[in-house]
């Protein structure tokens, strides 16, 4: 057997230099290959995210052209479909600023104790059997949450405020909330975990309890994680469409009372996309005028994570 694969297969050694160098054009050939396939996948993102900077900013570009940007920053109106047409946006503004509140009042404090015990309290089996659950929430789809909070939550919450309306920013942000909490709790979780355990050796070693060593040790060593995850909810609840859409009741209104109906910028885009304004007319063009709003106003929540995550990684 030794002699016949001695006989069929050549060394090395037996390969002429032509052979070897046709073999390692073609290894590096292939690696090339794989390369190119790699940077075009990574830069897709990139040139998605281009594109629609670049729509945005063209159509609100003609937007602003016929809307004054001191009528669209500070008109306390929004009515672009109307015959008395305002269009200040901070109508819209309230409403999302409103509905965020609500839902990260419920999001962070819940989802960071749920971290907290997952990370240093719960056993292995109880970890590995509620993360599943709790990640299940966030694949619900948020038409179902918008329904949800139209038809249970909003009755429910009427029991205690006889005079909440049926559509309310309140009964929606709360449900936010609960859809937010598997992004908050998850990633709070991951980062808490990440922390050594010397660390945690170390503070038992000094008389601490389990509790104080979650508050005061590995929170401040996660807080980089941590105040990734709090970007991630405040931009997730921001971003939110189909909750406020079904729930909230769409009705452009200047509130930050939580207990009335009113729209958000995410709302306001589907209510248009939905109807049948022509293409380029002024009401149209509203709807990247807002989505450019909102797209500020989340880069600067990023920017927030990313200067926050700066700094404590350099700390701890």
């Amino acid at each position: 057997m030794s002699n016949t694969l001695s006989l069929s297969e050549p060394s090395v050694a037996d390969l002429s230099v032509s052979d070897r160098l046709r073999k390692k054009a073609s290894r590096h050939m292939k690696e090339r290959v794989i390369e190119s396939l790699l940077f075009l996948a990574a830069a897709m993102s990139v040139l998605t995210t281009i594109g629609i900077i670049y729509i945005l900013v063209k159509e609100s570009y003609v937007f602003f052209q016929m809307v004054p940007l001191s009528d669209f920053l500070f008109d306390t109106q929004w009515t672009p479909l109307f015959d008395d047409a305002h269009y200040g946006i901070m109508v819209l503004l309230s409403g999302t600023i409103t509905s965020s509140v609500v839902a990260l009042l419920v999001a962070l404090p819940l989802g960071t104790i749920i971290a907290i015990y997952l990370s240093e309290f719960a056993g292995f089996k109880t970890r590995e059997i509620a993360k599943p659950f709790l990640e299940l929430l966030g694949g619900v789809p948020t038409i179902v949450y918008g329904y949800f909070a139209l038809t249970f939550v909003a009755p429910l919450l009427q029991k205690i405020y006889p005079d909440l309306p049926g559509f309310s920013l309140l009964s929606a942000g709360l449900v936010m909330g609960i859809m937010i909490i598997p992004y908050v709790s998850s990633l709070s979780e991951d980062a808490m975990r990440a922390v050594p355990m010397s660390l945690r050796e170390g503070s038992y070693a000094m008389g601490a309890t389990r509790l104080q060593t979650a508050l005061r040790v590995v929170m401040p060593a996660a807080t980089s994680g941590i105040a990734s995850a709090y970007i991630l909810g405040i931009s997730r609840a921001v971003g939110e469409t189909m909750i406020l859409a079904v729930a909230a009741g769409m009705q452009p209104n200047l509130t930050f009372n939580p207990l009335e109906s009113g729209a958000t910028i995410t709302s306001y885009i589907v209510q248009v996309a939905l109807g049948d304004l022509p293409h380029g007319s002024i009401g149209y063009q509203t709807i990247f005028a807002a989505g450019l709003t909102l797209l500020l106003i989340t880069l600067a929540f990023n920017l927030l994570g990313f200067w926050l995550r700066k700094k404590y990684r350099e700390v701890y």
